[in-house]
């Protein structure tokens, strides 16, 4: 008996603590990234003001090498440390130093086959624009274990810090640069200042510092998860950054500018909330997998919370598209970007979902239903834009998506396996916040509907939405706001 009461006290004791670090993981990725969104934006309408759609599209042509430069210098080695229960200084020294070799010998390549990109593109101005953005990569190989550190770690109060930091700096940079003239030059250095930063203040920051005992052995206790994220991220990247080598080949740069902008202002949300997720999921979840109800419970938790943040902030942008870039392009430059934006925007609101699906898959080290899952649902988008190419740039999209959201059920078929999570239990979370979204955006569409100020009717699109929102969903009782706004004033924890 005594021994029972004992464990009971354990659990009671370790309990809050837990959910402790769920709530400070949260409230502290939702100030990093809700910061970096802000600087994103600000800095984000200031270039575009001063540079031209085809400026982004030159750059843009040039992501998806940097994208798998990326992952194949990562290697999936940063999700399996941070998966691995007990880290030594030599598995953190072991990745360290592979990304350092596989990043100089990646930029070593990119560098020679500049040329080849150029020709594909047949824009010669891409070979040394090539040459200088992917430096980017080899600066932030260097950081990445220190990363994996923080991330372990849940140092979220430094994550947060070094990220708006690098974005503040980097961003201000870019902005002095467009301001002089520097066209696509500013968004280049821009991008490379951010790794820099992060890079840096990562060195200063994170008590782990690597050594010259080299030793790779490590990496095979890694390998057999590491490997499969290492092929799904290729995968993956390759179908995301697909329609840029498609537009960038058949298309003037303009189109590429208009997707990749469209795009990029509706991820800024959509990263917002699967960052603040993921940001803890893993590493919550990660101690809870021997505890199925808990895990669950904990899954739900961050469901439901995503759900409140995600719907209104993502659906409620696309619902304001065409005013917002009206005046951020101070005029009609940017608005045929708007149609990517939006239906990027209603993808983007359920990505936190995908996230958390794929997170719970990595704590139960099912990374092969990671890569087969990936391998499948991206040879379904690509062969639909085959077939679509013909009928145009957004019929395309529309069926790229379309995937996307046909995927959600596979993943959420094994996280039924894992958890015993039904698409009832899914829909009961998440649909209150949905429709909420959907009556509140109604109500501001007939109230402003004849209005013709562009500023007055985009201030009560959002105000009319957002008041709305808030009061359904404080009358409803909802739980998760009601825990939020008691965790924000310091009554108590959520739990």
């Amino acid at each position: 008996m005594e021994l029972e009461t004992n464990k009971s006290e354990q659990v009671q004791f370790q309990e809050p603590t837990l959910k402790e670090k769920t709530a400070k993981g949260l409230f502290w990725g939702g100030i990093s990234n809700g910061s970096q969104q802000l600087i994103q934006i600000v800095c984000g309408i200031i270039m575009m003001r001063l540079l031209d759609p085809k400026d982004y599209g030159i750059v843009g042509m040039l992501l998806i090498f940097t994208a798998l430069a990326m992952n194949i210098q990562d290697s999936g080695f940063t999700t399996a440390l941070i998966n691995k229960k007990n880290i030594l200084h030599k598995d953190y020294n072991a990745v360290f130093w592979f990304n350092v070799f596989t990043g100089v010998i990646l930029y070593v390549c990119l560098f020679f086959a500049a040329p080849v990109i150029a020709s594909y593109f047949e824009r010669p101005i891409l070979i040394p624009v090539s040459r200088v953005l992917f430096l980017g990569f080899l600066i932030n190989g260097i950081g990445i274990a220190q990363y994996a550190y923080i991330v372990k770690n849940l140092l979220v109060k430094e994550k947060a810090a070094i990220e708006v930091f690098a974005l503040f700096f980097s961003g201000i940079t870019g902005v002095f640069l467009a301001f002089r003239g520097y066209t696509y030059w500013a968004i280049v250095f821009q991008n490379i200042l951010y790794f820099a930063f992060t890079t840096t203040i990562r060195w200063f920051l994170t008590p782990w510092k690597p050594t010259f005992a080299i030793n790779f052995r490590p990496l095979q206790a890694m390998f057999s998860f590491s490997i499969k994220l290492f092929f799904t991220s290729i995968f993956s990247r390759i179908t995301e950054h697909f329609f840029s080598v498609i537009l960038g080949k058949y298309y003037k740069e303009q189109m590429v500018g208009y997707y990749s902008q469209g795009n990029k202002w509706s991820l800024m949300g959509g990263s917002f909330i699967s960052g603040m997720i993921g940001n803890v999921a893993m590493p919550i979840l990660t101690q809870i997998t021997d505890n199925r109800e808990r895990q669950k419970n904990a899954f739900r938790k961050m469901l439901r919370f995503g759900a409140l943040v995600s719907f209104p902030l993502l659906l409620g942008l696309a619902f304001v598209g065409n005013e917002l870039l009206f005046i951020i392009g101070n005029g009609d430059k940017w608005l045929p970007a708007v149609p990517f934006m939006q239906l990027f925007c209603i993808w983007n609101s359920v990505l936190y979902i995908y996230t958390l699906y794929v997170n719970l898959l990595f704590t139960h080290h099912k990374s092969d239903i990671y890569l087969g899952g990936t391998i499948l649902i991206g040879i379904l988008q690509l062969l639909v834009v085959v077939l679509m190419f013909k009928y145009g740039i957004f019929q395309m999209v529309i069926a790229f998506l379309c995937i996307n959201f046909a995927g959600l059920l596979f993943w959420h078929y094994f996280t039924n396996k894992l958890i015993g999570l039904s698409i009832l239990e899914v829909l009961k979370d998440i649909c209150p916040y949905l429709f909420t979204t959907i009556l509140s955006i109604l109500a501001a569409y007939f109230a402003t509907i004849y209005i013709d100020n562009v500023f007055v009717k985009v201030s009560l699109k959002i105000l009319i939405t957002a008041v709305i929102y808030l009061f359904v969903m404080w009358k409803s009782n909802s739980v998760i706001v009601r825990e939020c706004f008691n965790y924000f004033m310091r009554k108590k924890t959520i739990r």
